[in-house]
């Protein structure tokens, strides 16, 4: 009896005698019964789905359920095949949890497949490095240019004969803006770079000394094409394009242009800024879940003010441990001069003071109190000035980067998109894994060549003053006294 009970009291309250499919033949009254008789049954769902059952409350009497429920063709249905049905149908949790485990296991598999594949990159040499890069550009430009789309926009002057018609701004010359701009911009970092190859070759003269005119031509031609493209009922959106397209250059491909001068700078200029980022990437994650409560900003639900401030004092610790290993090899500090060095090269350069060791004298009243706290001598303390320029990185990359993803995230907002792509599976598009390396990157090449470069003479800078500032016969006159010079100091010249 307390079972049927329980089954009654999931049923509603009301029910009708009359639920049931009307036919061309009067049905008879039914005779009447001494005992309470069974209500009606509301029509099964048709495919499978069972409805819930409507029996009428009695105040006094509870009604037991049928043993045998009847379908949409009067077929009988049994209870046990009832609840039958009611099992199977798939629990919306589970499958939730399902395709949240398969998320996260593609999402760690691709984790470490990004970074087995980077570390392999980076002892494979300089050039490999530069590759990805421009790799990582192109993929990142081409899903940000794609939000932007003709297709999607009618007609401003509502011409009919436009519509239906190809669309005038093609992606044609979307990427050949985009392939003058890398062309004038690498131009650039290959002279400045290499010019000690560049201006003693004969042949690879002419484009050293007319990189920038050759460079503003090829962007006129573009200009021109553009004008020339453009048509009545589809001006605003193709002026629209056009800056997005500018905007988008200046923001990624200038950025990557920065990333790859970091890279030819010495790899330790690239490789611990942007491990830095991912790493204060990972310490918000788990300091947000772990004390995570206050919500940090409306644009990004998930980042909390705990794993902000905890990812900050974080990676502050974790930049000086890590930044001092890298620092002792000199395949990561020394300059490219030869694009084929590898990890396994012989690599020697003088290493720019930054990098060399120093000795700390301590106050005297505070190595006192130290060495009696420690129970030993303590008058100096060894230290690198990497290791304070690694601090400013540091608080970079925890206080100032995390809003490059900020930017991504109201941008996607702005859209109303989840990713910018499905380039990595698990992760969505390159740009949700670079949002933040960008920023990061240009700011660790304008501190770079603000505060660290050195500026000095170098054989590459002298030749190309030669080449480009002397004419012909000036040239021969400075071999022939620096010639002169060289033999006052007893030095032969074959």
């Amino acid at each position: 009896m307390a079972e049927v009970a329980a089954d009654v009291s999931t049923l509603p309250t009301t029910c009708t005698a009359s639920e049931s499919k009307p036919t061309t033949e009067p049905q008879q009254e039914p005779a009447p019964q001494p005992q309470v008789s069974e209500p009606s049954l509301p029509e099964p769902a048709i495919n499978g789905d069972i409805q819930h059952v409507n029996v009428a409350e009695n105040n006094s009497t509870l009604h037991h359920l049928p043993s045998k429920l009847l379908d949409d063709e009067g077929q009988s249905v049994s209870k046990p095949d009832v609840e039958q049905a009611l099992k199977s149908e798939p629990d919306a949790q589970e499958v939730e949890r399902t395709k949240k485990r398969q998320s996260i296991l593609t999402r760690t598999l691709w984790t470490f497949i990004m970074i087995g594949g980077f570390v392999a990159l980076l002892l494979m040499g300089h050039v490999y490095m530069i590759m990805l890069a421009m790799l990582c550009q192109t993929i990142v430009y081409r899903e940000v240019t794609a939000l932007f789309s003709l297709k999607s926009h009618a007609p401003e002057s509502g011409e009919i004969e436009n519509k239906g018609k190809k669309d005038p701004w093609s992606k044609t010359l979307n990427w050949y803006f985009f392939a003058v701009t890398n062309y004038f911009l690498y131009g650039e970092s290959i002279i400045y770079y290499f010019k000690h190859v560049i201006f003693s070759d004969g042949q690879l003269l002419p484009f050293a000394t007319n990189h920038r005119i050759i460079s503003f031509t090829l962007y006129t031609i573009g200009f021109v094409g553009f004008v020339m493209s453009l048509r009545r009922g589809f001006l605003k959106q193709q002026f629209g394009l056009f800056c997005w397209v500018h905007m988008s250059l200046l923001l990624i491909v200038v950025s990557g242009h920065f990333i790859v001068n970091n890279i030819l700078e010495g790899m330790i200029w690239f490789w611990v800024p942007a491990s830095l980022v991912i790493c204060n990437d990972i310490f918000a994650y788990v300091w947000g879940m772990s004390v995570g409560r206050t919500p940090l900003i409306k644009l990004s639900p998930k980042k909390t003010v705990e794993g902000f401030v905890g990812a900050f004092w974080s990676t502050l610790l974790f930049s000086v441990f890590w930044g001092s290993y890298f620092m002792r090899f000199n395949y990561m500090i020394c300059p490219v001069h030869d694009l084929g060095v590898s990890a396994w090269s012989n690599v020697q350069c003088t290493p720019n003071p930054v990098f060399v060791w120093k000795v700390w004298q301590i106050w005297s009243p505070l190595a006192a109190f130290l060495s009696r706290l420690l129970g030993r001598s303590v008058t100096a303390i060894p230290y690198a000035p990497y290791q304070l320029h690694l601090l400013v990185f540091a608080v970079f990359a925890s206080l100032v980067a995390p809003f490059g993803g900020f930017f991504a995230s109201g941008f996607k907002r702005a859209f109303n998109i989840k990713d910018f792509g499905h380039s990595i599976p698990g992760h969505g598009g390159m740009t949700d894994r670079m949002d933040c390396q960008f920023l990061m990157g240009v700011f660790t090449y304008v501190y770079y060549s603000s505060l660290i470069r050195e500026h000095h003479v170098s054989v590459g800078s002298i030749l190309q003053m030669i080449v480009s500032g002397l004419t012909v016969d000036e040239q021969l006159e400075l071999m022939k006294d620096l010639r002169k010079y060289m033999q006052g100091q007893g030095i032969t010249i074959v």
